[in-house]
């Protein structure tokens, strides 16, 4: 089976942004709130984004969008706010190779869903192998990211040199972790958020 499915129904503007998304169920939230034709499923994890990233790359789009859900790394993060990335970058504790990639519809995205009732957050997005909890969120948020994911610098190679944008909602944070059982509003929250966004972004054309 091929690393990355499609949704490829008609959309207008949105013709010109292709969306990956790493989990089924985030695809399944963007694709019910919006009508984009280029909604991926690229998968979970560093080595499901690198083996997509190449089938990205050949997909005809002028501009790439990473959507999806996050962790949150501070104490004021709480599941359904959305983070908009400046840059992406791998966990250097963890044998990636270096890399930082510059998020340059930042910008654009944070204008576009300002306003809307939605808590929008930019700054730096952390990229590891395995879920963050506990004290690896302090870590990470000490390096100076304020939110981790596991896929987002890796599928930035899949842009093409197109420009690139990650946005992602959080899901879980210190306060609010998804083994505790409270957990579940924040993740109705969460879901809520990233059909939101998806709503907000689906007619959007990036100015390029």
């Amino acid at each position: 089976m091929s690393a990355v499915e499609g949704n490829h129904s008609v959309a207008g503007h949105a013709r010109e942004l292709l969306v990956a998304a790493p989990m089924r169920i985030e695809a399944a939230l963007i694709s019910s709130a919006s009508k984009w034709p280029l909604v991926r499923k690229t998968g979970m994890g560093p080595g499901r984004s690198k083996q997509a990233a190449g089938e990205l790359a050949s997909a005809s789009a002028s501009a790439m969008l990473v959507l999806g859900f996050c962790g949150g790394l501070d104490a004021s993060s709480v599941p359904g706010e959305v983070i908009v990335a400046e840059e992406v970058y791998a966990a250097s504790d963890e044998g990636h190779a270096e890399e930082r990639v510059r998020c340059e519809l930042a910008g654009q995205l944070v204008q576009r869903l300002t306003g809307r009732g939605l808590k929008v957050r930019t700054g730096a997005v952390v990229c590891v192998s395995r879920l963050a909890l506990g004290e690896r969120r302090a870590q990470l948020h000490a390096a100076g990211a304020i939110a981790v994911d596991m896929e987002s610098v890796w599928l930035a190679a899949g842009a093409g040199g197109r420009p690139f944008g990650v946005v992602r909602v959080v899901l879980d944070s210190p306060e609010h972790e998804l083994l505790r059982l409270q957990a579940a509003p924040g993740a109705l929250r969460a879901a809520r958020a990233l059909r939101r966004v998806a709503g907000a972004l689906h007619e959007w054309a990036p100015a390029l």
